[in-house]
């Protein structure tokens, strides 16, 4: 294999552009041509790409976001839309490509593969840590650090006022971010789309909580909480539980933003370089991943539809410490 292109697709997340350095890096010192498709599949669709080099991807590894943009893409999920993207790939010989993103865009890729050929591998880059055959996918690690430094804050007045605040944080069907978030500032109680949630057992705890004079309080609400997100759980609790000034914050897009973290710069950097290597070897509609500390491969079909499950144990520890 002699060129590839990479886009990134979907949600954007802190760790793509250290991703997108190790592509193009990894591939320049395999004497490979790399393109850069802009804005996604979309993108890749009005044939907006072109060739980069080592000094395109320099200075980009602490930066958000991503330097190649995202979207989502209508005509990409037409047949006609896969083949005209296709179509531009091959007229300039790139044989496989990188696709940084999340489930729908893993199904995208398959499905450009199995209709047109193309050479397809991709890397886990959503903050909501959703993907199955990854501990961790590229985002997860800031977005919770982030998490951490605004309830950190809230906390702070929360204390000062006797307030009750209840947070939202990001994750769609997945509570990973509310769980390690709300584990790390001690939060009261975490509410996951992956637990039922009783109102009566949680202002029970409130009420303990208020009788060994507890100042504040912090409630973690995963935004797919199957009780409507943090609004509508705070306005049931008030009814009932009164002692405290409720207050509702939710944290949204600013999780997705910001400075990678260490681990995501790292994590990105690996994946990267594994996605290179796996085209060149031949492999293709699989999902470059790390479980354990070790690079895993897993099948785009087998990843989309199994969802990483929640770790138990975190529930049982979380649930322990905010007694």
């Amino acid at each position: 294999m002699k060129k590839i292109a990479l886009l990134t697709s979907g949600g954007d997340s802190p760790g793509m552009n250290a991703c997108i350095r190790s592509v193009v890096r990894t591939a320049v010192n395999h004497h490979m041509e790399c393109w850069g498709v802009y804005s996604g599949y979309e993108g890749l669709i009005n044939g907006d790409m072109r060739k980069m080099d080592s000094s395109d991807v320099s200075n980009i590894i602490q930066r958000g976001g991503t330097i190649l943009k995202s979207s989502r893409s209508k005509e990409f999920r037409t047949e006609e839309g896969r083949k005209q993207a296709a179509d531009n790939l091959k007229a300039k010989g790139i044989e496989g490509l990188v696709v940084i993103g999340g489930d729908g865009s893993f199904q995208g890729a398959l499905l450009l593969e199995e209709e047109q050929g193309i050479k397809c591998v991709g890397v886990p880059g959503t903050i909501d840590n959703d993907l199955y055959g990854t501990d961790f996918t590229l985002g997860f690690d800031t977005a919770v650090n982030t998490v951490v430094e605004c309830v950190d804050k809230i906390r702070d007045t929360a204390d000062a006022h006797n307030r009750l605040f209840f947070v939202e944080v990001m994750g769609k069907d997945a509570g990973f971010i509310a769980l390690r978030s709300g584990i790390s500032v001690g939060a009261e109680a975490i509410l996951l789309p992956e637990t039922e949630t009783y109102v009566d057992q949680l202002i029970e705890k409130l009420e303990r909580g208020w009788e060994r004079h507890k100042s504040s309080s912090i409630i973690i609400v995963a935004e797919g909480d199957d009780a409507g997100g943090a609004y509508e759980v705070a306005a049931k609790v008030k009814k009932k539980f009164d002692h405290y000034e409720t207050k509702v914050t939710v944290l949204g897009h600013l999780q997705r933003g910001g400075s990678p973290s260490a681990n995501d710069r790292l994590l990105g950097s690996t994946l990267g370089h594994a996605a290179v290597k796996a085209l060149k070897a031949g492999l293709s509609m699989e999902m470059v991943g790390q479980i354990n500390g070790d690079i895993a491969f897993t099948p785009f079909k087998q990843a989309v539809k199994h969802h990483q499950e929640i770790n138990w144990n975190l529930l049982e520890l979380a649930e322990l410490l905010s007694l």
